[in-house]
């Protein structure tokens, strides 16, 4: 009886163990595919941030090319637009502010946002200044300035679609998990308010035919109104 009770003992034990091996084995291969998981979703933020960064460099590119404009433009249209003084010294004031080196992405883009409704106001008050539409240097100014807007729209095109994939990846199942032990947050898409998305073309408001084949009275002062109501 005894050596049987021995026999049946050690089988136990090493079932037991074999059970026990097993799972171990098991958490093991859990674990290690866990941490390959993270991995993987880790290196994938990284990427979309770095995205996000990029895009953003290549239109703060773009932004600093107008705000080398922004300093002749004001110099000419201020010797014929001697109304607008106030509108000049404005865009002056946000141009320093939006060229200052410590700023959030967030705060360059409100600020941005805030200089092309600026720039609307001026481009709307320069067609009561024939003269100054005639003049060789603003006509070359205003080429350059829309050269760069066509590049600001497209360098605005890509970065939001940065920022909308990397707001998906921080936010979306499991992946934000890893945000948010990253300390990952929410950025924002480069938002143009609704009378700036007309994106009005500069030829033609500094066309030099008559101000009513180029836009009616009526729409100016809407469009006045609108820039008003937004602050600019």
């Amino acid at each position: 009886m005894i050596p049987t009770f021995f026999f049946n003992f050690h089988k136990g034990e090493n079932m037991l163990s074999s059970i026990l091996l097993v799972m171990f084995v098991m958490l093991f291969v859990i674990f290690i595919i866990a941490g390959i998981v993270v991995m993987v979703i880790y290196n994938s933020l990284i990427d979309k941030k770095n995205q996000v960064n990029y895009a953003f460099s290549g239109m703060d590119v773009m932004l600093k090319k107008r705000y080398d404009l922004i300093p002749n433009l004001v110099e000419i249209v201020k010797r014929y637009a001697v109304h607008e003084r106030e509108l000049l010294e404005r865009l002056t004031y946000i141009r320093a502010q939006a060229v200052h080196g410590d700023l959030s992405d967030e705060e360059r883009v409100a600020l941005d946002n805030q200089l092309t409704g600026a720039l609307g106001q001026i481009m709307i008050a320069v067609e009561s200044y024939p003269d100054l539409k005639a003049n060789q240097n603003f006509l070359h100014l205003q080429a350059s300035l829309n050269e760069v807007e066509e590049q600001i729209s497209a360098s605005r095109r890509f970065y939001n679609a940065t920022v909308t994939d990397y707001n998906n990846g921080i936010e979306m199942f499991p992946s934000n998990l890893v945000a948010g032990m990253m300390g990952l947050k929410r950025k924002q898409v480069f938002v143009i308010a609704v009378q700036m998305r007309q994106n009005l073309d500069l030829n033609l408001l500094w066309d030099r035919g008559s101000p009513s084949q180029v836009i009616s009275q009526n729409h100016l002062q809407k469009m006045t109104n609108k820039a008003n109501l937004t602050g600019f």
